[in-house]
């Protein structure tokens, strides 16, 4: 596969990244079967007439407030601006919306307005993104008010961009007080579609929702916005610029982040495996680990340079949806399953937290990723040398990493959806490594999510298994190791089914219809050939500070394991989607080979019926199926 940043160090991918954005004059780059525009000869960062920008403040009847350390600061009057309650990952919405006048001025002096002055004043704060259509206006408007609040410093990713994985690096490496990252996450970018904003609190995981609920109480109330006057800061070049008591320094967005990963992990084992006959490939989905995969994968680990596919960030993506699933990733799919498919194969989303892992013929699903990465995690990864701590899943995800817990007597955890859960037990000292069904798996290296990590997770894995192999031996492949974990702790067979967009009113009804039902249900209770153990709305009380948490997902749990769970998710920008999650286990090794959709036919048929789905949304089909 051909990479767009084979022959290009981080300087020339740098000036790949400015050149391919908003360009009117368009060349056509051939890349990895996808095409993107492409400016002649120039690396300008200017906006092309094909865009017209509004500034999203006000500059209109400001009043100058100080002048404190050089820096003139201004208030901007403004008002409360509707639909500014942050969800499970930060405040989403599409582009239009943060354009508007203000809107998103007002969420960032809310911030600042719900944080104790400790927290931010004269502190240093990190600021990144995923590249995305919007990102380079934003940077420049939260750099204006973070120096109008007293900010002594902003940490900046070159060109805005920092995954989110880097960005809780960041903060976690250099004692930074938080950070904002600009991203919707797997979200669709361009000036059609979605772009967002969350905040990282200190050690680097996303903030509590005592800090969010304060920002939307803030965003309710708001009158001023304390707005640095100085000019717009070139994110393009290495340094420090200062305003007075005020600085800015632009970053490299890699290095750090770089250096972590090989504190984790043994580069030199991966290095064996990569310079082998074992084929990988790594797409990045013009999102933002396309700025992290070649130094890493290829600079470091010694891949070939074609494997990295759609490795320039681009700020639509290249108009693809850089969720990395079965359904949006298809071309890597195409790839992996083809006669003469890669040994690897993986993929990053938007902002980088969340992966696929795929063998030759054959998807992981992340439930059982996250538990076969713990399970191996003590003999092939350095960092878990003396064992993990302890093991948690997201209550959706699937029991297969309950069952690597006990048989390694490791203290377990279930948490609600959404990665700012696992913190505060890592921050604990009681958990190591976790994940969600989502897609999204980590350790308490940093507190995100981290696609990259579990790539490299993998590959360690598959290295570790393969170290004795001499040349011309046949390896031991990602097949293998899936199957032999099942063959162990047998298999979880699991599905989840998405509907994207749904009318808010019907999807609503039918949560608050099965809400009903389940306050109703008695165990014993027959639903087709499953009988129930238990039916609730999913509540958890963190053990670490007795915060609650109500209304995670209703549950049907039956007395041989399997489950039925619906939740309406908190990460879109639009409309509702319906989650429906489908689980069964299966201890016998001859069943193991079958088909998910077959094996949980019956589950999903009951799941459907039950929910009367079709009836309160009018839904035939679901938009993804993983």
């Amino acid at each position: 596969m051909a990479s767009c940043c084979n022959s290009m160090g981080l300087e020339g991918f740098f000036a790949t990244f400015k050149s391919s954005k908003r360009s009117s004059d368009a060349a056509s780059i051939h890349c990895c079967t996808h095409r993107f525009p492409l400016k002649k000869n120039s690396f300008s960062v200017s906006h092309s007439p094909f865009f017209t920008i509004k500034a999203s403040y006000s500059s209109s009847s400001t009043t100058t407030i100080a002048e404190p350390g050089g820096i003139k600061i201004n208030s901007v009057p403004t008002k409360p601006i509707e639909g500014q309650k942050t969800g499970t990952s930060g405040l989403r919405k599409k582009v239009k919306v943060f354009m508007q006048e203000n809107y998103l001025s007002n969420w960032i002096q809310a911030l600042f307005n719900s944080l104790p002055p400790e927290d931010y004043k004269n502190a240093v704060l990190v600021l990144g993104g995923d590249g995305r259509y919007f990102n380079r206006e934003a940077a420049q408007i939260i750099i204006k008010i973070a120096a109008g609040n007293g900010v002594g410093k902003i940490l900046v990713g070159r060109e805005g961009i920092m995954s989110t994985p880097a960005v809780s690096a960041v903060i976690r490496k250099r004692k930074a007080n938080g950070g904002f990252i600009m991203s919707a996450s797997h979200n669709p970018g361009g000036p059609e579609y979605d772009w967002g904003i969350k905040f990282n609190y200190s050690s680097g995981q996303p903030a509590p929702e005592s800090i969010t609920d304060k920002i939307y109480g803030n965003s309710l109330s708001i009158s001023e916005i304390k707005m640095g006057e100085i000019p717009d800061v070139d994110l393009s070049r290495l340094g420090v610029t200062k305003y007075g008591n005020f600085s800015v320094e632009v970053i490299d967005p890699v290095s750090d982040y770089l250096e972590l990963m090989e504190c984790v992990f043994d580069f030199q084992l991966i290095r064996s495996l990569l310079r082998s006959d074992f084929r990988f490939v790594f797409d990045a989905m013009h999102a933002v680990t396309g700025a992290y995969a070649k130094p890493i994968f290829v600079d470091k680990l010694g891949a070939s340079l074609d494997s990295i596919a759609n490795g320039v960030p681009l700020e639509d993506f290249g108009h693809g949806h850089p969720d990395p699933n079965l359904t949006y990733a298809k071309d890597l799919v195409n790839i992996m399953y083809s006669e003469n498919g890669p040994d690897f194969g993986a993929a990053s989303d938007g902002d980088g937290d969340r992966n696929m892992i795929l063998g030759k013929n054959f998807f992981v699903t992340p439930s059982d990723s996250v538990a076969i990465i713990a399970a191996n995690a003590q003999e092939a990864i350095p960092y878990f040398r003396s064992s993990p701590k302890g093991l948690a899943r997201s209550m959706p995800t699937s029991g297969a990493l309950d069952r690597v817990a006990e048989k390694l007597s490791l203290t377990f955890f279930e948490v609600p959806t959404g990665w700012k859960f696992f913190g505060n037990l890592m921050d604990a000292g009681k958990l190591s490594i976790c994940g969600e069904e989502s897609f999204g798996t980590g350790s308490d290296h940093i507190r995100e999510k981290d696609g990259i990590w579990a790539v490299l997770a993998w590959l360690s894995i598959i290295a570790y298994r393969n170290k004795d192999k001499k040349p011309g031996e046949k390896l031991v492949s990602v097949s293998d190791v899936v199957k032999e974990h099942w063959a162990t702790y047998g298999r979880n067979f699991f599905s989840r089914y998405d509907y994207e967009e749904c009318e808010s009113e019907g999807a609503n009804k039918m949560i608050e219809y099965l809400r009903d039902l389940v306050s109703k249900s008695k165990e014993g209770e027959k639903y087709g050939n499953y009988v129930l153990k238990f039916a609730d709305d999913f509540a958890y009380t963190d053990p670490v500070d007795g915060s609650v948490a109500s209304k995670q997902g209703v549950r049907f749990v039956f007395t041989d394991g399997s489950r039925i769970i619906f939740r309406l998710s908190g990460t879109g920008s639009a409309g509702a989607t319906i989650r429906i999650y489908i689980e069964q286990f299966e201890p016998d090794v001859s069943k193991h080979d079958m088909d998910a959709q077959v094996a949980l036919k019956t589950l999903i048929d009951l799941a459907l019926s039950v929910s009367k789905l079709k009836d309160f949304t009018g839904r035939e089909k679901p938009t993804v199926i993983t």
